[in-house]
């Protein structure tokens, strides 16, 4: 009788441990939450402080337009770089001369952001100094054709330049970048040659 008292204890007790056995291991391998993905904006708007990277000339990006209103398509389409445009000369050595179209892409107009706002066109040397838009006597070059700075209408589109007066190591593999409404970065990695469609007629414009 002592015995088989003993056995049967030995198999509760053995029982109890298994089942205690079980309760860790299962706590062990419970999956962590995971933060769900951030939903893109249905409206298109860049997202606040993001910075698009990677991008080449010709490549279009969305931006916010002014003051947040509005989406504005920019599309850098050529570059030439100059020693002389529409009458001026550069400070530094070589003008960088940026062509792009602008397209609204809501019911809104838009327009790209103004640069006393802090936002808006800069070039990104490749030592990573920053050059502004108003770059030694960059803001005196306006080819006729690429100099519109009205809002644009919905649906509709214009071309539009922008200039900076750079030293030859500045222009050699500068990054182009765009602060938008949104305070989005979009960023495009310039050639170092006149590239781009309209680069023969931009030339053309800036001589003349």
């Amino acid at each position: 009788m002592r015995a088989r008292a003993t056995a049967a204890t030995a198999v509760i007790l053995l029982a109890a441990l298994t089942g205690c056995g079980g309760s860790d291991e299962g706590s062990d391998t419970a999956e962590t939450p995971t933060a769900a993905a951030a939903e893109p904006d249905p409206s298109g708007q860049p997202t606040a402080g993001q910075v698009e990277e990677g991008m080449q000339l010709g490549d279009p990006a969305q931006t916010a337009g002014d003051g947040g209103i509005g989406v504005l398509q920019i599309t850098p389409d050529t570059v030439v770089f100059v020693k002389e445009a529409t009458g001026e000369t550069p400070a530094n050595g070589v003008f960088a001369v940026v062509a792009m179209k602008d397209k609204a892409m809501t019911g809104a107009a838009a327009d790209e952001v103004a640069p006393i706002s802090g936002g808006g066109w800069k070039w990104m040397a490749p030592d990573g100094e920053m050059v502004g838009w108003d770059s030694g006597n960059a803001t005196g070059v306006t080819p006729d054709k690429y100099s519109n700075a009205e809002p644009i209408q919905p649906g509709a589109w214009q071309w539009r330049s922008q200039t900076f007066d750079l030293t030859p190591a500045q222009a050699e593999g500068g990054t182009l970048i765009y602060v938008d409404g949104n305070e989005a970065a979009h960023r495009w990695e310039m050639p170092t040659t006149d590239s781009g469609p309209n680069a023969a007629d931009l030339k053309k414009r800036l001589t003349s």
